[in-house]
């Protein structure tokens, strides 16, 4: 695994845009992807290492992940290829490309949200280096995670909001590999906090609750629910099933609107 330098930020991609889904979409975005994933839901390490190798080039939404192939799981991370590797950048790196942009203003104002995501930003490398990142630029930043590492203090004083989106036995994953229940009470410590969930029927919502919500004392007010597709087929099939899901069950319903709009999951 490539390791962070000091004073730099593992990236896989960075970009301007507009958050497409969870309780924050649509506000004007500055998505920081960094590298590397404890957890490589639809697939096994050995598939994952082999876009780390490149020996594989498949753009997101066009492949699906060995766990996913054998049938032990029913969809595979569509960014694998994006985190799967990545470059050491020193901190100016970003700073230089929002004054690119023309947006250094809005991102140090608040206007213009840093999304941390991944791979998984909570790896403990990225929590120093994100930490160290925002000493050197403090701003408005959103952490998205899988909620299966300890947020750190010195991490946590610098979250505006986190954005959990814990995985459910349709990733693949294992209930040890998916499931740590003190990272999720630190995630719930948090002043602001989304769990947000992919989900693809009823099935899906009833271990929801019996796994997270109901375990954890999540209040729903706090979670909320997108369907899982990777392109705009049935879209609107697939938003309308769960708003009446979420009029079943009481949680937030919201869509997946950068598929909607681009057609993409990542990149957008």
């Amino acid at each position: 695994m490539t390791k962070s330098k000091e004073n730099t930020l593992l990236l896989a991609e960075d970009f301007y845009s507009i958050q497409g889904e969870g309780i924050t979409t649509g506000y004007p975005s500055y998505f920081v992807r960094l590298a590397n994933c404890n957890l490589t839901c639809g697939a096994t390490p050995k598939f994952v290492n082999k876009f780390k190798k490149e020996e594989r080039d498949d753009r997101a939404g066009s492949f699906r992940g060995d766990l996913e192939a054998a049938g032990k799981a029913t969809w595979t991370c569509d960014s694998i290829p994006e985190w799967a590797k990545g470059v050491n950048v020193d901190y100016d790196h970003l700073i230089n490309r929002w004054i690119e942009q023309d947006i250094l203003k809005d991102v140090a104002s608040g206007l213009i949200h840093i999304i941390w995501t991944g791979g998984e930003p909570t790896i403990p490398m990225h929590q120093l280096a994100i930490d160290g990142f925002m000493q050197h630029f403090e701003a408005y930043c959103e952490v998205e995670t899988n909620g299966t590492i300890v947020i750190s203090p010195q991490l946590g004083r610098w979250i505006d909001q986190v954005n959990c989106s814990p995985k459910l036995a349709n990733s693949g994953m294992s209930v040890k590999q998916r499931i740590n229940e003190k990272a999720l009470l630190s995630i719930r410590s948090q002043e602001k906090y989304q769990f947000k969930f992919v989900i693809s029927n009823e099935d899906d919502v009833k271990e929801m609750f019996s796994d997270f919500i109901n375990a954890f004392n999540i209040p729903l007010t706090n979670v909320c629910c997108m369907p899982g597709m990777d392109s705009r087929e049935n879209f609107h099939e697939r938003t309308r099933w769960v708003m009446e899901m979420g009029i079943k069950y009481k949680f937030i319903a919201l869509s997946r609107m950068h598929i909607s709009a681009w057609d993409q999951t990542t990149g957008v």
